[in-house]
């Protein structure tokens, strides 16, 4: 099957080289949003190896990147009009971040590909531009000892790399800055909104079927009629911890995604609250509001993974303490709202 990407080949000593399109086409765009919103994204990767943008030659530069076709994507891109070998390491379809995190975009795959593509054949430097993101797994004396290329680590975003690269591998401050502006906090959004949305359904189900409770036994009317609170309440909570507060993120006081995600459902149950949608008794009122943070703050946890506010390590503490309280304080909630129904 002939891969839009692909445009043709580029003759080297080598062998033959696919040349790739900088333009994304229809498929790359489909391709994008669909992956966004966390359809077929662990299997959205490209075939590892070596490709040629422009017209490359011995002594072009060699930029490595990751085969998660995102990023493959993005970075082909940005690099267009230059004369380039792009280096694509199996990650296992992992952007570079991740797989840096994981090992994938490592020191141990990166010397592997260096030898597979006869990289010694194609140019005549040993000069390899690796991802700055990608440092935590590229360990450059090693790969040097190894392989005899020299890793040059490069600007954090693709879209500075045609600078970094006219200016002889300069690289500014700016270029060098990790940032995790609004814009880019958003775009993350669609995809763990996506990723929880079977639990998010059977949970406002559970909640539906619930709210139909009475002293009596069950009651459809009333299932009808509080169940459908129930179940909005439960998407609001969810949508706290994975909409409200990464977009609030640096304005939330605490430093734990956790207690970032509490405040959250703060946000949403008081508001809730007011409008009598949790309920008119005290117990009702306040499981709701421990179902809720509960649930905003274990949602918005998962948002460590895509912040660049984390250390693994962090992150693994942080669950040890935060994992107990959110489990507890759900289950609490949910006994207290069961338990409401037959007073």
């Amino acid at each position: 099957m002939k891969l839009s990407y692909i445009s043709g080949y580029h003759d080297s000593l080598a062998g033959l080289v696919p040349q790739i399109a900088c333009c994304w086409d229809f498929s790359d765009h489909l391709g994008t949003i669909k992956v966004r919103c966390n359809i077929g994204r662990d299997n959205y990767k490209v075939e590892p190896g070596i490709y040629a943008i422009g017209k490359p030659d011995k002594d072009s530069t060699v930029v490595v990147t990751a085969n998660y076709k995102l990023t493959f994507d993005v970075v082909r891109r940005d690099l267009e009009g230059l004369d380039i070998w792009l280096m694509v390491l199996d990650t296992k379809g992992v952007n570079v971040w991740c797989a840096a995190g994981k090992g994938t975009f490592g020191t141990k795959e990166l010397v592997s590909r260096i030898e597979k593509v006869q990289l010694e054949k194609i140019v005549s430097h040993h000069r390899l531009v690796v991802p700055q993101l990608g440092a935590t797994g590229v360990s450059a004396h090693e790969v040097k000892i190894a392989s005899g290329f020299t890793v040059i680590y490069g600007p954090v975003r693709s879209a500075d790399l045609k600078g970094f690269i006219t200016d002889g591998y300069k690289a500014s401050k700016l270029m060098r800055t990790v940032t995790f502006t609004l814009r880019e906090r958003a775009r993350l959004i669609t995809n763990d909104f996506m990723y929880g949305k079977y639990y998010l359904l059977a949970g406002m189900a559970g909640l539906f079927l619930l709210s139909g409770l009475y002293s009596r036994g069950l009651s459809l009317n009333l299932m009808l009629h509080r169940g459908i609170i129930s179940a909005v309440n439960i998407f609001l909570a969810y949508f706290a911890g994975i909409v409200l507060a990464p977009l609030l993120l640096p304005w939330i006081p605490f430093r734990t995604f956790s207690m970032k995600g509490f405040v959250a459902g703060l946000l949403v149950a008081v508001p809730l609250t007011l409008l009598g949608l949790c309920g008119k008794s005290a117990f009702e009122i306040i499981s709701w509001f421990l179902m809720i943070c509960a649930l905003s703050s274990f949602m918005m946890m998962n948002f460590t993974g895509s912040s660049t506010y984390t250390s693994l390590s962090g992150v693994q503490k942080e669950m040890k303490l935060a994992l107990p309280f959110q489990i507890s304080s759900g289950s609490f909630g949910l006994i207290i709202f069961i338990v409401s129904k037959f007073l």
